[in-house]
Formats: structure tokens, C-alpha cells, sequence
């Protein structure tokens, strides 16, 4: 139900992803970095980043640096591939990391469509951004941390089948308070 990958196994050929793919609309990946304001002064961490189209669309759209995590190999590969294909690898790192281990600390910007649940897991490595730093979810809250604001876009939807409902967009400014 979200687009992000947590390591139930060490071993690199038995990895076992918990949480289905699914990618975010090209018209919300768009609104979730409008609200971030993000800038070419941003460094950008997609956790879960799944084929990429935010990071991309954070280097190609804003200039800003990009960094995607991911598990699935296929993922991967799909994200190196439309980075390559969008000349952005200048400004945009894929990386294999299971997203619960990742050192938010450098990053301006987080973007997460995460379950609850994971985004809950965030929360202590979310606390250790920098004052200012700006947290965009797609659909889900962090836990009882209240947004500073949240906006709905209207997207086609794959699951179960196709069809338009409302997407909801939230960001957080830090430091977190609640």
C-alpha cells in the first residue's frame, strides 16, 4: 500500500520486502515539493524512493540534490535507469538501505509515503533534523504530531482498480513538537 521497502532478512538473496509497491501520481509527487519550497539549496532524501520520480523531479523541476533509499533490487534498477535516462546524475544518488538505518541528519527535506506505522519507526531519526528543515508525507500523519499543514490533490489511484480520490499531502517544519 506504500512506496517503501524494510529488510525483514540480512541476507542480500533472501530480502523480503513488507509493504507492496505502489507509486506516487506524478500530480502529488509535484504538490509534495511545491509545499516543501524546495530549492537548488536542498539536499532532498526520498525514503522508500521506488522507480525514483521524486528525486528526479526534485533535481529536474528545482535543482535541488536528491538522494533515494530503497531494498527492491527492481526498484533500483528502475530508478538508476529513469535517472540516466533523465541526464539528473548529477544531482540524484540511488542507494540500497533499509530506510529504519538511514542518517536523515544531512537532509532539508524528507519525503516519505510510508505506512503509520514505519513513519512512527521515523520518528526518533526525524527529531534529529535541523531546526527548518521541512518532512512531506504522502497520505499518513507521524504518529499523534499534529502537520503544520495539509493539502488534497485529486489522482488517479492503481489499487484496486483505476480510478480518481483524494490524495493527501502533509508537511512538517522542524524541530517536531508533540
Amino acid at each position: 500500500m506504500c512506496h517503501d521497502r524494510a529488510r525483514l532478512a540480512d541476507a542480500p538473496e533472501n530480502i523480503h520486502l513488507d509493504i507492496e509497491y505502489v507509486p506516487t501520481p506524478y500530480i502529488v509527487v509535484d504538490k509534495m515539493l511545491e509545499v516543501a519550497n524546495l530549492s537548488e539549496r536542498d539536499v532532498l532524501y526520498d525514503l522508500g524512493c521506488g522507480d525514483g520520480r521524486v528525486v528526479i523531479a526534485a533535481a529536474l523541476n528545482w535543482g535541488a540534490r536528491a538522494i533515494g533509499f530503497d531494498l527492491d533490487p527492481v526498484r533500483l534498477a528502475e530508478a538508476r535507469a529513469s535517472i540516466a535516462a533523465a541526464e539528473v546524475g548529477d544531482l540524484v544518488e540511488i542507494v540500497e538501505a533499509n530506510l529504519l538505518e538511514v542518517d536523515l541528519r544531512a537532509a532539508t527535506v524528507v519525503t516519505l509515503y510510508l505506512s503509520p506505522e514505519l513513519n512512527l519507526q521515523l520518528l526518533p531519526a526525524l527529531r534529529q533534523l535541523a531546526p527548518g528543515s521541512r518532512i512531506i508525507t504522502h497520505d499518513f500523519l507521524i504518529g499523534e504530531i499534529d502537520p503544520d499543514e495539509l493539502w488534497t490533490v485529486t489522482a488517479e489511484h492503481f489499487k484496486p482498480r483505476p480510478k480518481a480520490r483524494e490524495h493527501a499531502v502533509l508537511r512538517w517544519t522542524t524541530p517536531l513538537i508533540g
